[in-house]
């Protein structure tokens, strides 16, 4: 979760190209097609990389690595080296056949220089450099160069060892000899353009960790390290290799969250077709959860909108274990009524899809969605004749799996008879709304927004404070349900989620619309110490389960209520962190008042007005879904019944923690 919002990746129709090349063969100098040069990649860096904030940084490294990643998966590459360097530069090294550095013979440069100068330039368009590659647009090493102070390559070839300097974007020395080296690699060391973005100096480790992990998972038997030098009194290292891959990948998302499987091992399903251009790997285990977090990848790619892999996977896995349970008559006579789908079968599931295609069409400018009919059809078979051979030879895992997705058919027909109860209700009664509502007068839902505060005090003070045209206040009193630790039916039927899932109007988790929102805001407010925090994450882990669409669309927000009320005679001033309350200290001489909001109920109305909710002096943080996988193992951790991983994720997460009382 994140209060910044960032730009999405826009890139045109006519500036998508595909990715992937022809089967293996030569990797020379003339295997480098030359599409178009860099002269918009300075001026519309958003275009290419997505924004120039901290996501965009991030992204520089990953296009690099990807490049090291396609020669592992040529088989050219054992070993990936990732470093942070003091200044903030980036060091990406690998012990591939090293970028070719003959003349190509269309632009009479050698590759390498076209491939760090030439927009869309590289070995994956055609000419038969690689047969699978994980490259989202082919602008990488070049895109990098562009956007970067300065870029240095280094290239050896077995023999001898090439270097060459460019400055943004443009070549600096001609490519030249510095040495002999009996080994092959390519070396980048770049440094990020303050002209170009934000902050050069925010790398985050943990963000490079969680992005090159799922690579080294994705492509098992990969060494991967990434080394943080910034700080030379406190080197950081972590090596990712996993020989088991994927498997070993649902292991890892498992002990991550907190999760207990529910039967012995990991179910591992592969195919390939007979041409060896498409291959399959499924991996899947499911835990005591009820929530399912299934992750679909096409050549390295995370394909967050699905595709055809992902639907072959959820059409089949019901038919197959449906079948399983008709043929051995595991299901008893009084559940005979119960016909369960795919999202019985999800819940507590955890699985990695991942297709490695030569021929891969994505739908889509981001490149979120596989679209290879023939994909869907591979992975249907697999499933098919895989996962039933698994369940025939292991009954014990088939019977937890079948109980568990029984006890969730039951919970979703629970669910819908609370839901149709609701309904009939709201029909019969005239005042739908909750009683504890205070609406606003306004109706048009653009404009309107609604505080869910903390306590019947606090919401009392909010009522009187708000400007009732387009505001209104939903009070919350009492212990919310933690829906991290409860089926859909049990939201229905709770006193404390009704009243919100009914105010907001828009439904809760398959049938939530968010054309039918009542207000555009929707603001959490609740007191700055250790009970409001709960609330907060109480509330967002809610919405986050049930209402994505809100997060995602950016309705939620955070009310940010000051912490200090300083004055002296007439002038008051308001701090919302210990500095800014000393820094106003030392501004006013003499004797000054100071007052500290134990919570929202200590301010009048006209306060509260003031610093909180009057939109031309109000500051709010915009909850913003930047990384729902992220956010989902977030989550998970906070709101879970493990202690372990909460503890550890406590720890790690305190030093980042300000204005908490306990």
């Amino acid at each position: 979760m994140s209060e910044e919002i960032k730009n999405q990746n826009n890139i045109s129709e006519n500036e998508e190209l595909e990715n992937i090349t022809k089967v293996d063969g030569e990797y020379g100098a003339d295997e480098i097609q030359i599409l178009e040069g860099l002269e918009a990649v300075r001026k519309r860096p958003g275009m290419y990389i997505g924004s120039t904030g901290e996501r965009g940084l991030h992204h520089l490294v990953y296009e690099i690595v990807d490049n090291s990643i396609d020669e592992a998966l040529a088989g050219y590459c054992t070993k990936i080296e990732v470093s942070i360097l003091p200044g903030n530069i980036i060091r990406v090294k690998d012990n591939g056949r090293g970028i070719p550095v003959g003349i190509n013979s269309k632009v009479g440069l050698p590759a390498v220089t076209v491939v760090f100068t030439v927009l869309h330039a590289g070995g994956k368009f055609g000419g038969g450099g690689y047969k699978v590659s994980g490259g989202l647009h082919g602008v990488g090493a070049s895109v990098v160069n562009a956007l970067s102070e300065w870029l240095e390559v280094r290239v050896c070839d077995g023999e001898d060892v090439y270097y060459q300097r460019y400055e943004r974007g443009n070549i600096i020395n001609d490519l030249e000899k510095i040495g002999k080296s009996d080994i092959k690699g390519t070396e980048v060391l770049f440094k990020a353009d303050k002209e170009i973005f934000k902050d050069t100096d925010v790398y985050d480790y943990n963000i490079l960790a969680r992005r090159l992990r799922e690579q080294a998972f994705l492509n098992a038997g990969i060494n991967i390290e990434l080394t943080d030098e910034r700080d030379s009194e406190n080197i950081i290292k972590k090596k990712f290799f996993y020989q088991g891959g994927i498997k070993e990948f649902v292991d890892y998302i498992h002990k991550k969250k907190g999760y207990t499987p529910i039967h012995d091992e990991v179910i591992y399903l592969q195919t390939a077709n007979e041409e060896n251009t498409c291959e399959v790997e499924i991996a899947m285990r499911y835990n005591d959860s009820y929530n399912s977090d299934i992750r679909s990848f096409a050549n390295n790619i995370h394909t967050t909108d699905g595709g055809t892999h992902e639907e072959g996977f959820k059409r089949s896995l019901p038919r197959v274990m449906n079948n399983y349970a008709a043929k051995f008559n595991k299901i008893k006579d009084k559940d005979k009524d119960l016909k369960l789908e795919f999202d019985d079968y999800k819940e507590g599931l955890t699985a990695i899809i991942s297709v490695k295609i030569t021929e891969a069409q994505f739908e889509g400018q981001t490149k979120a969605k596989l679209g290879n009919t023939e994909v869907r059809t591979m992975v249907a078979r697999l499933i098919n004749e895989k996962l039933s051979e698994f369940l025939e030879e292991n009954p014990a895992s088939a019977t937890a799996i079948l109980d568990k997705a029984l006890a969730s058919a039951k919970a979703r027909e629970a669910a819908r008879k609370a839901r149709e109860s609701v309904r009939r209700k709201s029909a019969l009664d005239s005042a739908t709304l909750p009683g504890k509502l205070a609406d606003c007068q306004s109706k048009d839902s653009s404009e309107t927004e609604i505080y869910i505060v903390e306590g019947d005090s606090a919401g009392g003070t909010a009522k009187q404070g708000r400007d009732r045209r387009f505001q209104a206040i939903l009070p919350l009193w009492g212990k919310m349900l933690n829906v991290e630790k409860a089926r859909l039916d049990k939201v229905y039927g709770n006193d404390k989620l009704t009243p919100v899932i009914t105010a907001l109007g828009a439904g809760i988790g398959e049938e939530f619309d968010p054309s039918k929102l009542r207000y555009d805001k929707v603001i959490i407010m609740a007191d700055a110490d250790v009970d409001g925090s709960h609330i907060r994450t109480l509330l967002l882990t809610f919405f986050f389960r049930y209402m994505r669409p809100l997060i995602e669309q950016g309705h939620v927000y955070i009310a940010q209520p000051p912490l200090y009320r300083i004055s002296k005679g007439k002038d008051h001033r308001y701090a919302y962190t210990d500095l800014e309350r000393d820094e106003i200290m030392a501004q006013i001489e003499g004797k000054k008042e100071i007052q500290r909001y134990k919570g929202l109920g200590e301010m009048d109305k006209d306060q509260l007005w003031e610093t909180t909710m009057n939109p031309q002096t109000r500051t709010m943080l915009r909850v913003d879904l930047e990384d729902a996988q992220e956010a989902d193992e977030t989550f998970s951790i906070l709101m879970g019944d493990k202690v372990e991983p909460r503890r550890e994720f406590i720890e790690t997460n305190a030093k980042y923690v300000q204005n908490l009382d306990i």
